[in-house]
């Protein structure tokens, strides 16, 4: 295969790119969109096959680093395989530079002037989504009693010392009597969530605030979340529930936890690695939640994004703490099949690039469309009490539950 990469002068949104059957991962409308799968591609050969597409002789040779990205969903558990997709046309905005297309090739000839231009045309130009009625039902898909008694289990486990933290989630399922408008979901998402890592990767869509890692060059990011509080709206009400999530001990000991894994496990692939001294809040529309930027130099030759990405994947604030034992823990008393939330979504370049964030908020659809299932969790330590558990994981499935059913 072969790439012809060009700059853009046309205006554009990735959403339009998207719509409700492309690929799309994009944070404040920077970020990557892509339409027509034309291959999956394993992980065992991800970071090769990228390598292996060469650029066409009409290819702008100054983009060699704007080319080809592999959209990527990571599972939950580590011993699941992650999936690739290769879109056939990729638009791409980063801050401070010129947009850019990308059009992926059999030879010379997919890719003349003529045909290149019809398919950025095609890309980006597409009328919005149509109003429409939908009806709905919303139904737990595992039992609150089960969840209670999980968060029990959990909280006990902790006490006994056998484990020091276990993220217990539960899923509910939203039914709809006509397939549901992806497009305008994504919409609504960016309305309100604008801020946040927002992806739709096959039947994966949500609407993620939390970084998992991302690398460009040789600088490596990452912003690990937990600890959690509503916000009302109301702002002095939602200030008062910031400073309690401050102050919580319980919240910071379940934020410390995450952080600590989360530098150690970078700092071997560093040069150096700095962190904030202590959390700062980050807010979105529906909760927030307790955060520590991180930020360092990648060791020369830098790491490729992605197996950084495994080294992190589930962190505690998905899986727990100590990883192996908090994971068979979770297998246990959970009770539900996590696929890929709490795992990672994102895309990576040739060059070793990518963006992940942690796949949270988000839906799994169907293939046609008519349900979705939302998943939301929570850490569980020695002080945690169930209802107040299950009060955040309410607060929690709002991101995408007005998304999905607002009229």
């Amino acid at each position: 295969m072969i790439f012809r990469s060009a700059s853009l002068t046309e205006q554009f949104d990735l959403n339009t790119v998207c719509r409700g059957d492309g690929f799309l991962f994009v944070r404040d409308g920077i970020g990557v969109a892509g339409r027509e799968a034309i291959q999956s591609v394993s992980e065992k050969v991800a970071m090769s096959f990228l390598t292996s597409l060469s650029p066409s002789r009409l290819s702008d040779s100054r983009l060699m680093n704007r080319g080809p990205v592999l959209f990527a969903l990571v599972p939950f558990s580590p011993s699941q395989p992650a999936e690739f997709i290769l879109p056939r046309i990729i638009l791409r905005k980063t801050d401070g530079q010129d947009p850019t297309v990308t059009m992926i090739g059999e030879s010379e000839d997919d890719l003349t002037d003529e045909k290149f231009h019809q398919a950025i045309a095609s890309a980006i130009t597409s009328p919005p989504p149509r109003p429409n009625s939908n009806s709905y039902r919303v139904a737990p898909k595992t039992a609150v009693g089960h969840y209670l008694d999980a968060v029990v289990q959990a909280r006990d486990a902790v006490r006994a010392g056998s484990i020091q933290k276990a993220v217990i989630a539960r899923d509910i399922e939203v039914h709809a009597d006509d397939p549901i408008d992806v497009h305008s979901i994504l919409l609504r998402l960016r309305a309100s969530f604008g801020s946040s890592y927002r992806y739709c990767v096959n039947n994966i869509i949500g609407a993620s605030p939390e970084l998992l890692v991302s690398v460009e060059g040789s600088t490596v990011r990452s912003h690990p979340l937990a600890g959690t509080a509503p916000r009302t709206g109301d702002q002095t009400t939602d200030t008062r529930l910031a400073e309690e999530l401050v102050a919580s001990t319980k919240n910071q000991i379940e934020h410390r936890i995450v952080i600590d894994m989360v530098h150690d496990t970078l700092l071997p692939f560093c040069s150096y690695l700095d962190w904030e001294a202590e959390p700062s809040v980050v807010t979105v529309a529906n909760v927030q939640h307790l955060g520590t930027a991180i930020e360092g130099a990648l060791t020369e030759p830098p790491s490729h994004v992605f197996p950084l990405v495994r080294a992190l994947c589930p962190t505690p604030a998905l899986g727990g703490h100590p990883s192996t034992e908090a994971l068979a823990f979770i297998e246990k008393t959970e009770g539900l099949n996590r696929g890929y939330y709490g795992g990672a979504v994102g895309y990576m370049d040739a060059s070793g690039d990518g963006i992940f964030a942690v796949t949270i908020r988000c839906a799994e659809l169907s293939t046609d469309k008519r349900t979705a299932r939302l998943f939301a969790g929570g850490g569980i330590v020695a002080d945690s009490d169930p209802y107040a558990e299950l009060a955040e994981t309410q607060a929690k499935f709002q991101a995408m539950l007005s998304a999905i059913i607002r009229p």
